[in-house]
């Protein structure tokens, strides 16, 4: 069964080698170019996402609006997302050895943020990728997370994702 990432990991994929994806720096922060009226009442926070090229030849990739989504709380409930703010990834080629980041700008309600989903779908040389997601949470230290063996504890949160998934035992849960 598919199992996410924990927000910090890096995720590789196959179909395109030596890319690697990592959702990461999910934190709390006003937008540069201030709120947008519809987020009032929200807490605004930001998660980048890095492309990274480790492979012997340079790719275009795509993330832009659409190829991200964004869900908070134990509901799943979609963020808003600030696409005025966000800094997106357009047609970009990423050269050996190279790194690109997009900078999205999300609001939820602040008692939802210990749990955040963040799912992407990247567009490589014209070709659409897998989605991916990644668990994590604000307040919640991604390295001590990100860090720990496998099978350290019940109470870790990607020891909770897992067992979650599995419990639910239905294929489109991922």
């Amino acid at each position: 069964m598919y199992e996410p990432n924990v927000v910090g990991d890096w995720q590789e994929y196959g179909e395109h080698a030596g890319l690697r994806v990592r959702v990461h720096r999910l934190e709390v922060v006003e937008p540069p170019r201030g709120r947008d009226d519809a987020a009032e009442g929200l807490t605004y926070f930001s998660v980048r996402v890095t492309v990274e090229n480790r492979g012997a030849r340079h790719c275009s990739v795509q993330l832009e609006d659409g190829q991200i989504d964004v869900r908070v709380g134990s509901d799943g409930e979609g963020a808003f997302i600030d696409w005025r703010n966000s800094q997106f990834i357009e047609g970009f080629d990423v050269h050996p050895l190279r790194r690109v980041t997009a900078v999205l700008y999300a609001a939820g309600a602040e008692a939802s943020l210990s749990q955040v989903d963040v799912q992407v779908q990247l567009r490589v040389d014209d070709e659409w990728t897998g989605r991916r997601l990644w668990a994590g949470g604000i307040g919640l230290a991604q390295g001590s997370v990100a860090a720990a063996p496998a099978g350290t504890g019940q109470g870790g949160l990607a020891h909770q994702v897992s067992a979650f998934l599995r419990d639910q035992g239905k294929p489109d849960t991922a």
